[in-house]
């Protein structure tokens, strides 16, 4: 993977978050959380900047971010989607609709649209079992879902897309 060149923003941006936290190897979870909340994802140059900070090891960093699934280092789409494979949901036919969503959007799990507007991901639980099968785009949660009412979920916010692009 190309290696990218931090602004001094967010390098400034990451370091504010390390010292909110007293730059404590202990809070490296929320130090990450904080960072990604703002960055978008924890690439490798965003750890290292981290792991300094924190003076840590850069493998310790990587070793959470790749260890718990919130934690991305690739950028995420303007509308994340998430389905939830969890006992309940999986019983009831999500990985129905997560194939009806990788055929819609043409990506994998694990993918950005090339336009950047979606991507794709599976969760464990988001705690909704009662409405299972469950998904996610961006915080939004939408329950009882069947393939059929996936092109209607992409469409609301494919049509979003295009009302912000007209009045930017």
């Amino acid at each position: 993977m190309p290696k990218i060149k931090l602004a001094e923003k967010a390098v400034d941006l990451i370091r504010e978050i390390c010292t909110k936290f007293n730059n404590d190897e202990g809070e490296l979870i929320n130090v990450l959380h904080q960072v990604q909340s703002k960055l978008g994802y924890l690439p490798a140059e965003v750890q290292e900047v981290i792991a300094r900070e924190l003076n840590i090891s850069v493998a310790k960093v990587y070793g959470v971010v790749t260890f718990y699934s919130f934690f991305t280092m690739l950028p995420k789409g303007q509308h994340p989607i998430s389905v939830c494979m969890g006992t309940a949901c999986y019983v009831r036919g999500a990985e129905q609709v997560l194939s009806e969503i990788k055929r819609q959007l043409s990506i994998e799990v694990g993918e950005t649209t090339p336009d950047g507007r979606f991507s794709l991901s599976c969760l464990r639980c988001v705690g909704a079992c009662g409405l299972a099968p469950v998904v996610m785009v961006g915080e939004k949660v939408y329950g009882r879902v069947s393939p059929q009412q996936v092109h209607k979920i992409i469409a609301e916010y494919k049509e979003g897309c295009a009302a912000e692009a007209k009045t930017a």
